[in-house]
């Protein structure tokens, strides 16, 4: 497999991911999300902005501009070199970096974007089979957490360091499935945990809110002063 296909693939990953829809869908409203709220293009911003119907369909094509690109890989590759199997294990945790990457940082919004969850959510889930139930593990996680603190933010940041010890689980564990290869297995682990560290890191300023008693929380009434967290 060529070093210009490579490059090629990861290329429209970034360029899939750096579509910024929150953006779009508020435009269609006469609205800049970047003027309202927390001011950021997730998910949660446009719910909160323009409604829960609008948030989940920003979720909804976040997470697609994620999966696409990652299953076009399999789509488009296996077919074309299936003795290359390895290489196209590696290459879709890579395009579906670039595609979380081009979220985070999209040139369409001056380099700026979400945190990244909806998309990487997406992406993960799209890398059948290994890492489809340590994302949809992660859900579960985000869920239990949101449901407990009733921080967007928290909940994102514990899905995200969750992921790495989920996938650990289901290749290690014994009713995990040990037969994936370490070619095919350390380099989604190497992924996902800059994945979680990025979120972390993107979650910074959440963090900081939540220790000084400030940050909102769903269903509440918003702190004064507070920005609105945010799911990405």
């Amino acid at each position: 497999m060529s070093a210009p296909l490579w490059i090629v693939m990861m290329a429209m990953g970034f360029v899939a991911g750096s579509i910024p829809f929150g953006l779009i869908l508020a435009r269609t409203k006469g609205i800049d999300i970047r003027e309202h709220g927390s001011k950021n293009i997730g998910a949660t911003n446009v719910g909160r902005v323009l409604g829960r119907r609008y948030g989940a369909l920003c979720f909804v094509l976040d997470a697609l501009k994620g999966g696409l690109p990652v299953l076009g890989v399999w789509i488009f590759l296996v077919g074309e070199h299936p003795n290359e199997i390895e290489f196209v294990s590696i290459l879709m945790p890579l395009v579906g970096v670039c595609a979380i990457l081009g979220h985070v940082y999209s040139p369409w919004v001056g380099f700026r974007g979400g945190k990244g969850v909806a998309t990487s959510f997406g992406a993960l889930v799209a890398m059948w089979p290994l890492m489809t139930y340590p994302a949809l593990g992660a859900l579960v996680v985000w869920i239990i957490v949101l449901k407990a603190s009733r921080f967007v933010s928290l909940a994102s940041i514990c899905a995200a360091l969750s992921l790495p010890v989920l996938l650990v689980a289901r290749v290690t564990l014994p009713w995990g499935q040990p037969e994936f290869r370490a070619q095919a297995y350390l380099p989604l682990l190497i992924c996902v945990t800059a994945l979680a560290i990025l979120v972390v890191w993107k979650h910074r300023a959440n963090i900081s809110r939540i220790r000084a008693g400030n940050e909102p929380r769903v269903g509440g009434s918003k702190p004064s002063g507070a920005s609105s967290a945010t799911l990405r």
